[in-house]
């Protein structure tokens, strides 16, 4: 059995900005020479959600207004009152309560099933890392599992 760790590294453009990662996902599976087993693909990050969705616009669309409708940016969060809030504070911290609770109705990680060298995917399927907060650096771990 082998097991290969992979780290892939994101810029995101926006909030809510699903980046499709499925093709990034199955070159590391093709380089790490694992042809069955499975793979976890896990955001290193409370405010990035990891999913497998269809990637058609519309869809799209609507996921992202349901998310702002959950947990909207003008709420007021406890989590962005800096005047009371004391812990895992930054320099130029942001209000991003928002984010945090979006987080709470999406996965962090995904399992999938690797077969013969590739992502065992449904016909519209992909992986999707999702953007909570605002555009930054963000990284997805990887880890395959198989022979």
């Amino acid at each position: 059995m082998r097991i290969v760790n992979h780290v892939i590294k994101l810029t995101t453009s926006t909030t809510l900005d699903f980046i499709d990662i499925t093709e990034k996902v199955q070159q590391k599976i093709k380089k790490a020479g694992v042809k069955n087993g499975i793979i976890n693909v896990q955001s290193l990050h409370t405010t990035m959600a990891v999913i497998v969705n269809e990637a058609e616009p519309l869809l799209i669309m609507d996921m992202k207004k349901l998310l702002k409708k959950l947990a909207p940016r003008t709420y007021k969060y406890m989590h962005d009152n800096f005047k009371i809030r004391t812990v895992h504070m930054h320099p130029n911290e942001s209000k991003n309560g928002h984010s945090h609770v979006k987080a709470m109705y999406l996965p962090t990680s995904t399992m999938l099933n690797v077969s013969n060298s590739k992502l065992q995917l449904g016909e519209w399927q992909r992986i999707f890392a999702i953007e909570l907060d605002d555009s930054r650096k963000r990284q997805i771990a990887l880890q395959i599992i198989g022979e």
